[in-house]
Protein backbone atom coordinates (compact mmCIF):
# COMPACT_ATOMS: atom_id res chain seq x y z
CA UNK A 1 0.00 0.00 0.00
CA UNK A 2 0.99 3.35 -0.73
CA UNK A 3 1.05 6.26 1.77
CA UNK A 4 0.70 10.03 0.28
CA UNK A 5 1.50 13.72 0.86
CA UNK A 6 -0.08 16.01 -0.84
CA UNK A 7 0.79 18.91 -2.47
CA UNK A 8 -1.15 21.39 -1.47
CA UNK A 9 -3.95 21.85 1.86
CA UNK A 10 -6.98 21.78 0.19
CA UNK A 11 -8.60 18.35 1.35
CA UNK A 12 -5.94 17.05 4.08
CA UNK A 13 -4.61 18.12 7.55
CA UNK A 14 -1.09 16.85 7.79
CA UNK A 15 0.28 16.28 11.38
CA UNK A 16 3.91 15.24 12.33
CA UNK A 17 5.17 13.60 15.74
CA UNK A 18 8.70 13.30 16.18
CA UNK A 19 9.64 11.13 19.25
CA UNK A 20 13.57 10.33 20.76
CA UNK A 21 13.18 6.39 22.14
CA UNK A 22 14.45 6.15 25.61
CA UNK A 23 14.87 1.94 25.09
CA UNK A 24 17.72 0.59 23.16
CA UNK A 25 15.59 -2.15 20.81
CA UNK A 26 12.96 0.36 19.45
CA UNK A 27 10.96 -2.29 17.58
CA UNK A 28 8.20 -2.82 20.16
CA UNK A 29 7.46 1.32 19.98
CA UNK A 30 7.53 1.01 16.54
CA UNK A 31 4.39 -2.10 16.88
CA UNK A 32 2.92 0.42 19.52
CA UNK A 33 2.55 3.23 16.94
CA UNK A 34 1.29 0.93 14.33
CA UNK A 35 -1.49 0.05 17.32
CA UNK A 36 -1.87 4.03 17.55
CA UNK A 37 -2.03 4.67 13.82
CA UNK A 38 -5.18 1.67 13.34
CA UNK A 39 -7.29 3.70 16.31
CA UNK A 40 -6.54 7.11 14.23
CA UNK A 41 -8.46 5.69 11.53
CA UNK A 42 -12.04 6.11 13.33
CA UNK A 43 -10.74 9.95 13.82
CA UNK A 44 -10.66 10.30 10.07
CA UNK A 45 -7.10 9.66 9.58
CA UNK A 46 -6.83 9.12 5.82
CA UNK A 47 -2.89 8.28 5.84
CA UNK A 48 -0.35 7.16 7.98
CA UNK A 49 3.14 6.07 8.71
CA UNK A 50 6.19 5.55 10.35
CA UNK A 51 9.19 7.15 10.04
CA UNK A 52 12.70 5.66 11.24
CA UNK A 53 16.02 7.85 11.47
CA UNK A 54 18.83 5.73 10.22
CA UNK A 55 21.44 7.17 11.86
CA UNK A 56 20.30 9.14 14.28
CA UNK A 57 17.79 8.33 17.26
CA UNK A 58 13.75 10.17 16.05
CA UNK A 59 10.93 8.33 15.27
CA UNK A 60 8.47 10.40 13.14
CA UNK A 61 4.92 9.42 13.37
CA UNK A 62 2.42 11.00 9.84
CA UNK A 63 -0.97 11.50 9.82
CA UNK A 64 -2.78 13.25 6.92
CA UNK A 65 -6.32 13.58 8.16
CA UNK A 66 -9.63 14.96 6.55
CA UNK A 67 -9.75 18.45 6.80
CA UNK A 68 -11.43 19.84 10.08
CA UNK A 69 -11.72 23.47 11.70
CA UNK A 70 -9.46 25.32 13.64
CA UNK A 71 -11.57 23.75 17.02
CA UNK A 72 -11.64 20.46 16.08
CA UNK A 73 -8.40 20.42 14.83
CA UNK A 74 -7.15 21.26 18.62
CA UNK A 75 -9.68 18.55 20.00
CA UNK A 76 -8.00 15.90 17.64
CA UNK A 77 -4.60 17.03 18.73
CA UNK A 78 -5.34 16.76 22.59
CA UNK A 79 -6.57 13.32 21.68
CA UNK A 80 -3.37 12.14 19.75
CA UNK A 81 -1.24 13.66 22.76
CA UNK A 82 -3.32 11.36 25.13
CA UNK A 83 -2.63 8.35 23.04
CA UNK A 84 0.94 8.87 23.22
CA UNK A 85 1.08 9.87 27.10
CA UNK A 86 -1.79 6.97 28.57
CA UNK A 87 -0.18 4.53 25.65
CA UNK A 88 2.72 2.38 27.11
CA UNK A 89 4.69 4.34 24.18
CA UNK A 90 5.39 6.74 27.01
CA UNK A 91 7.10 4.61 28.96
CA UNK A 92 9.79 3.90 25.52
CA UNK A 93 9.81 7.55 24.05
CA UNK A 94 9.85 10.79 24.34
CA UNK A 95 7.67 13.55 22.09
CA UNK A 96 10.18 15.84 21.33
CA UNK A 97 7.34 18.25 19.03
CA UNK A 98 4.85 17.82 17.24
CA UNK A 99 2.52 20.49 14.67
CA UNK A 100 0.16 20.32 12.02
CA UNK A 101 0.89 21.41 8.56
CA UNK A 102 0.14 22.99 5.26
CA UNK A 103 1.45 21.92 2.58
CA UNK A 104 2.28 24.69 0.15
CA UNK A 105 4.42 23.49 -2.77
CA UNK A 106 5.91 20.05 -3.83
CA UNK A 107 6.98 18.15 -7.29
CA UNK A 108 7.09 14.85 -8.28
CA UNK A 109 8.55 12.65 -11.46
CA UNK A 110 5.45 11.00 -12.39
CA UNK A 111 3.44 14.23 -12.36
CA UNK A 112 1.34 13.26 -9.47
CA UNK A 113 -0.37 15.91 -7.22
CA UNK A 114 1.17 14.34 -3.78
CA UNK A 115 4.26 12.71 -2.74
CA UNK A 116 4.03 8.93 -2.49
CA UNK A 117 6.03 6.04 -0.57
CA UNK A 118 5.70 2.69 0.15
CA UNK A 119 7.30 0.75 3.64
CA UNK A 120 11.15 0.54 2.69
CA UNK A 121 11.43 3.61 0.72
CA UNK A 122 14.02 5.90 2.08
CA UNK A 123 12.75 10.01 2.76
CA UNK A 124 14.87 12.75 3.67
CA UNK A 125 13.50 15.87 6.20
CA UNK A 126 14.98 19.13 6.25
CA UNK A 127 13.54 21.80 8.60
CA UNK A 128 14.42 25.21 9.39
CA UNK A 129 12.59 27.37 12.60
CA UNK A 130 13.09 30.67 13.94
CA UNK A 131 14.47 31.46 17.42
CA UNK A 132 13.79 34.58 17.32
CA UNK A 133 10.77 34.83 20.43
CA UNK A 134 7.65 36.81 18.89
CA UNK A 135 8.85 36.35 15.72
CA UNK A 136 5.15 36.55 13.48
CA UNK A 137 6.69 36.76 9.86
CA UNK A 138 5.98 32.53 9.26
CA UNK A 139 3.33 33.71 6.75
CA UNK A 140 5.93 35.14 4.43
CA UNK A 141 7.98 32.05 4.24
CA UNK A 142 6.04 30.37 1.82
CA UNK A 143 6.77 32.91 -0.81
CA UNK A 144 6.00 32.83 -4.84
CA UNK A 145 9.94 32.83 -5.26
CA UNK A 146 10.59 30.10 -2.56
CA UNK A 147 8.25 27.80 -4.90
CA UNK A 148 9.45 28.77 -7.58
CA UNK A 149 13.36 28.14 -6.39
CA UNK A 150 11.92 24.84 -5.39
CA UNK A 151 10.82 23.83 -8.61
CA UNK A 152 14.13 24.78 -10.41
CA UNK A 153 15.89 23.12 -7.53
CA UNK A 154 13.94 19.65 -7.87
CA UNK A 155 14.19 19.59 -11.04
CA UNK A 156 18.07 20.47 -12.28
CA UNK A 157 19.85 19.17 -8.88
CA UNK A 158 17.50 16.27 -7.48
CA UNK A 159 17.59 13.39 -10.17
CA UNK A 160 17.84 10.95 -7.22
CA UNK A 161 14.74 11.95 -5.96
CA UNK A 162 11.46 10.56 -6.73
CA UNK A 163 9.24 13.37 -4.99
CA UNK A 164 9.50 16.23 -2.73
CA UNK A 165 7.39 18.26 -0.84
CA UNK A 166 7.53 21.36 1.70
CA UNK A 167 4.76 21.75 4.56
CA UNK A 168 4.32 25.16 6.65
CA UNK A 169 3.72 24.45 10.46
CA UNK A 170 0.67 26.13 11.60
CA UNK A 171 1.69 27.22 14.95
CA UNK A 172 5.28 28.12 14.55
CA UNK A 173 7.68 30.08 12.41
CA UNK A 174 9.01 26.01 11.13
CA UNK A 175 9.01 24.74 7.32
CA UNK A 176 9.65 21.32 7.24
CA UNK A 177 10.66 19.60 3.23
CA UNK A 178 10.34 16.03 2.50
CA UNK A 179 11.80 14.23 -0.07
CA UNK A 180 11.03 10.63 -1.18
CA UNK A 181 14.32 9.44 -2.61
CA UNK A 182 14.26 6.69 -5.52
CA UNK A 183 17.26 4.82 -3.43
CA UNK A 184 19.48 5.36 -0.12
CA UNK A 185 22.66 5.86 -2.18
CA UNK A 186 21.08 8.55 -4.46
CA UNK A 187 20.20 10.41 -1.02
CA UNK A 188 23.63 10.05 0.01
CA UNK A 189 24.87 11.20 -3.46
CA UNK A 190 23.23 14.17 -3.56
CA UNK A 191 23.88 15.02 0.27
CA UNK A 192 27.88 14.59 -0.60
CA UNK A 193 27.60 16.16 -3.58
CA UNK A 194 26.00 19.96 -2.52
CA UNK A 195 25.76 21.69 0.76
CA UNK A 196 21.90 20.90 1.94
CA UNK A 197 22.32 23.76 4.27
CA UNK A 198 22.31 26.33 2.39
CA UNK A 199 20.03 24.39 -0.46
CA UNK A 200 17.52 24.95 2.57
CA UNK A 201 16.99 28.65 1.30
CA UNK A 202 14.55 27.29 -1.04
CA UNK A 203 12.16 26.62 1.31
CA UNK A 204 11.33 30.26 2.95
CA UNK A 205 12.70 33.93 2.45
CA UNK A 206 15.61 33.56 5.02
CA UNK A 207 15.96 37.34 5.14
CA UNK A 208 15.12 38.86 8.44
CA UNK A 209 15.42 35.56 10.14
CA UNK A 210 19.17 35.35 11.34
CA UNK A 211 18.54 32.60 14.41
CA UNK A 212 17.69 29.79 13.18
CA UNK A 213 17.75 25.92 13.95
CA UNK A 214 18.70 24.16 10.99
CA UNK A 215 17.81 20.23 10.76
CA UNK A 216 18.19 17.44 8.67
CA UNK A 217 17.91 13.60 8.74
CA UNK A 218 17.88 10.49 6.54
CA UNK A 219 14.61 7.88 7.24
CA UNK A 220 13.73 4.90 6.27
CA UNK A 221 9.49 4.12 6.09
CA UNK A 222 8.96 1.18 8.28
CA UNK A 223 5.60 1.42 8.28
CA UNK A 224 2.76 2.50 5.90
CA UNK A 225 -1.22 2.14 6.45
CA UNK A 226 -2.78 -0.70 4.70
CA UNK A 227 0.46 -2.53 5.53
CA UNK A 228 -1.71 -4.65 7.72
CA UNK A 229 -4.89 -5.30 5.44
CA UNK A 230 -2.11 -6.86 2.54
CA UNK A 231 -0.96 -9.10 5.81
CA UNK A 232 -4.09 -10.34 6.94
CA UNK A 233 -4.82 -11.03 2.73
CA UNK A 234 -1.72 -13.19 2.69
CA UNK A 235 -2.41 -14.80 5.71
Amino acid sequence: MACYVPFNDRNLDISLFTLRPTVVFVDELVEALKQISSYTESLGCVHSSIFRSIHGNLIIWYGAWMKRSSENKQLLSAALLSMLTNNHVSTMAMLVEHSFFNAYTGESRDGSPAAKFFTGDIVSLSSASSLSAGNDSSANWASYESMAMFKELFGKKMNGASSGVCLKSQAHPRIVCLFVWKSLQQCYSYILDSDYRKQLAILPNLEGFAQLDVKYDVFKVVYVSGDDVLNNIDR
